[in-house]
């Protein structure tokens, strides 16, 4: 699987955002997007999930082991899908979700062997996601040997954070060596900071607040484009309660589970970040659409709690932002679930979020009043076509590949 020049102009480029045992891509011909899929149970039981965007049509099937045993063999699928899609393009450039960028990487960047090498040491602080990504880029280099890599870092649109957003009260040692808060979700971010610039010019100016709600979630405070707080810090364990990870914890409570109850860094680990969340509070499931059809009081419990703490953190973000302008929803839950939308909005008059129940109901893109001093939006988030963004942008920059 070789990469060839097909127009610098219109690069065929593969955006990768690899799991432990998933990989979801993206193919795109330029600005257009050619092809949409992930394959899940990489090793296991593989499946693959897409969708042609051209002509509308989907596939969902069971793989064979051999086809997707791992990442590597698994890339072989989108390379077959662009090879049906658009004849006689090949991939020119890949770009990679990579959870943590550290200290160092505030902007995007071409990967070689260094590089690689550097972003090994970030793996115990995004235990879940870094060392598949790596794995995503390692398999990519290999079944495209002459295409651009790019990394593209869910860190780095929090690294100009003033410093009092940035750092710890612990000794400045720690800081020193990379003890900070980091903040994740950046390209969900950024994304919609873009938008909102393109869009909406005010909103993408003022004071804004934007609440990415999913399996994993957080929120950021933004002012004038820039990123000025965040509820996650040093690893994607904090702020609000997730799908299946903590949110925010007393640091005590750790030390107690280690003295009182013998656990290890390995158990404690498990526990914060795959037992905990929503799943934990529940004893049911993850998943916001199960939790809402459930009529147990466990999983009530699991939703008011997930609300309680967007509300309260939506109180602190504006603190952070100096006022509010303007409330954003995004990610699978703030997208799709009418029900936490409302629940984080109704009795914020306060605030100046006056709330619409029907726009909501509706699903509209609008759903505060028309006199609410604060804006409430819904917006479609869309990290693949942010690295897309990046990826053209540095292939631009380094020059058609032979």
């Amino acid at each position: 699987m070789t990469a060839a020049v097909s127009g610098k102009d219109d690069p065929t480029i593969l955006i990768l955002n690899a799991g432990s045992s998933s990989i979801k891509f993206d193919l795109y011909a330029g600005e257009e997007e050619l092809v949409r899929g992930q394959i899940e149970g990489l090793g296991a039981t593989p499946r693959l999930q897409a969708k042609v965007l051209r002509s509308g049509l989907s596939t969902d099937r069971p793989l064979s082991a051999d086809e997707a045993h791992d990442h590597q063999a698994a890339l072989a699928i989108p390379l077959k899908l662009l090879e049906e899609t658009a004849p006689g393009r090949t991939v020119q450039a890949v770009g990679h979700r990579v959870v943590h960028g550290g200290v160092d990487y505030a902007e995007p960047v071409v990967l070689d062997d260094a590089i690689l090498a550097h972003l090994k040491r970030f793996n115990p602080l995004a235990p879940l996601h870094q060392p598949h990504n790596l794995a995503g880029i390692l398999a990519a280099r290999q079944a495209f040997p002459d295409a651009l890599q790019v990394a593209c870092f869910d860190t780095a649109f929090h690294r100009r954070h003033p410093w009092v957003n940035d750092t710890f009260a612990l000794p400045r040692e720690f800081y020193d060596e990379g003890v900070r808060r980091y903040g994740f979700h950046g390209l969900s971010y950024e994304y919609i900071t873009e938008t909102l610039r393109e869009r909406m010019p005010e909103a993408a100016s003022g004071r804004l607040v934007v609440a990415h709600l999913g399996n994993g979630a957080s929120m950021c405070a933004i002012r004038e484009g820039r990123s000025i707080g965040s509820t996650m810090g040093f690893t994607a364990l904090d702020g609000l309660p997730m799908g299946t990870r903590c949110g925010q914890l007393d640091p005590g409570v750790v030390l107690y589970l280690m003295t009182e109850k013998g656990l290890s860094a390995n158990d404690i680990s498990d526990l914060l970040y795959k037992r905990s969340g929503l799943r934990g509070l529940s004893g049911l499931s993850h998943d916001m659409r199960e939790l809402e059809a459930s009529d147990t009081p466990e999983a009530r419990q699991a939703i008011d709690y997930f609300v309680f703490r967007i509300r309260r953190e939506l109180g602190a973000m504006a603190a952070v932002v100096g006022g509010l302008d303007t409330l954003v929803f995004t990610g699978g839950i703030g997208e799709n679930s009418t029900t936490v939308r409302a629940r984080v909005c109704e009795g914020l008059e306060w605030l100046g979020i006056r709330f619409d129940a029907g726009r909501n109901a509706a699903g509209e893109s609008l759903i505060s009043t028309n006199n609410s001093k604060v804006q409430v939006l819904v917006m479609r988030t869309n990290e693949e076509a942010m690295i897309r963004r990046h990826t053209a942008r540095l292939f631009g920059q380094a020059g058609a590949r032979p």
